[in-house]
């Protein structure tokens, strides 16, 4: 049965799942427009266009790497790995687990027809009905938050991780809440302000400055930045936290992942106890 079911995802092409209507951004552009089509279509990345072609991708985590740059030119990964939509899902998800990304243009003579992410595998292994145990496909990695932690510190604290997600903890260790990158830009406010730079043309140590006197340019210039709020991690995070555990079905959390439009699941012990989280591209190892 399993080999029946192996056999049948090596034969399902990347033109069966993809999504056909893209979301996408164009250069030039700025962080404003990423943001509001993330929002608006509840996805954590697009693909970038130039002139037709797919030049890049840019993601959620680009904004928050990278607080002080509005341009998607200086955002995007450039030239972004990309997917023929005869390709199988087989062939698919070996990419996105091997590369660590979440989405794969689909490209068919340079131009984009598509995209498949890992949200749209998941959904066609839910159908596949995959009775193995989550506790075989969970990374080995987690960071845990305090609830009390400031957002902006539990943003660094991910960043530094290089982490998506993060259960978030109380005092007694007990599992609270859940926050995503989604959360943080949800929340996150764009800051301008005006600085000012003083550009000396002269110094009192310059001989050739009569007198110590020298001209000074002051150049003020705009500064615009993603800022998150002074707020707490419980004040943001979300309380209603779906869970799992280690003897949990792959499509059945597959299916929790989907129905829910979650890219991951805290897994719990018998007792509650938090015991790791299971990210939704763990999954497409069942295909492999």
């Amino acid at each position: 049965m399993k080999r029946n079911k192996e056999k049948r995802s090596e034969q399902i092409k990347v033109s069966d799942i993809m999504v056909k209507d893209v979301a996408y951004v164009t250069v030039p552009g700025t962080r404003e427009e990423i943001m509001e089509l993330c929002k608006e279509k509840y996805i954590s990345g697009v693909p970038v266009v130039k002139e037709g072609k797919v030049v890049g991708i840019v993601t959620r985590q680009d904004l928050l790497r990278n607080p002080n740059e509005a341009q998607i030119a200086l955002l995007m990964t450039r030239d972004p790995l990309i997917i023929s939509p005869e390709a199988t899902v087989a062939e698919a998800a070996r990419i996105i687990l091997s590369h660590r990304i979440r989405r794969l243009p689909v490209v068919e003579r340079e131009k984009l027809v598509g995209i498949i992410t890992v949200a749209d595998i998941v959904r066609k292994i839910v159908e596949r009905g995959y009775k193995e145990p989550i506790g075989d496909y969970m990374g080995e990695k987690i960071i845990a938050i305090w609830d009390g932690v400031p957002l902006s510190v539990a943003g660094r604290i991910m960043e530094l991780g290089r982490v998506k997600a993060a259960p978030i903890l109380n005092l007694e260790l007990e599992l609270v809440g859940l926050i995503t990158d989604r959360d943080l830009i949800n929340a996150a406010v764009i800051e301008d302000k005006t600085e000012r730079s003083d550009l000396s043309l002269g110094s009192d140590e310059d001989e050739w400055t009569w007198e110590g006197m020298r001209d000074t340019m002051k150049l003020y210039y705009g500064v615009s930045k993603i800022k998150l709020p002074d707020k707490l991690v419980r004040e943001v995070m979300v309380k209603e936290v779906v869970t799992a555990t280690r003897n949990c079905e792959v499509s059945e959390c597959a299916e929790k992942l989907s129905k829910n439009k979650f890219d991951q699941l805290p897994v719990i012990s018998t007792r509650g106890k938090l015991n790791g989280i299971l990210m939704d591209r763990d999954l497409l190892k069942v295909l492999m």
